[in-house]
C-alpha cells in the first residue's frame, strides 16, 4: 500500500461520516467512488514524485476535517463537536 493511501482513504470516510452521522443524509455513492479513484492516482503519483505525494495526501485530510465541502454544512471537526456535546 502506497503512503498516501491511508489519508486518502479517510478523506472519504471523513466526509460519507459527516454527511450520514452528523447531518442525516442519505449516502451519496460518488464520495466513495471518487475517493478510491483519487487513492489510485495518488498511488501512481508516489513513483516519480515520491514523499511529496504523501505530503499532499496528509495536508488534503487536514484540511478536509476543517473546511466545509459544501456550503450548507458545518465542517467534520465543528460537526462532530456539536454532535458529541449536544447528543
Amino acid at each position: 500500500m502506497a503512503a498516501s493511501t491511508g489519508p486518502i482513504l479517510a478523506i472519504g470516510a471523513v466526509t460519507v461520516a459527516n454527511d450520514v452521522l452528523f447531518h442525516r443524509r442519505s449516502i451519496d455513492w460518488r464520495v466513495p467512488i471518487a475517493t478510491c479513484g483519487a487513492a489510485i492516482l495518488f498511488g501512481f503519483l508516489e513513483k516519480p514524485l515520491g514523499p511529496v505525494a504523501a505530503a499532499l495526501a496528509w495536508a488534503s485530510l487536514v484540511t478536509s476535517l476543517f473546511v466545509p465541502a459544501k456550503g450548507d454544512k458545518d465542517p467534520p471537526i465543528t460537526a462532530a463537536a456539536k454532535y458529541f456535546t449536544q447528543g
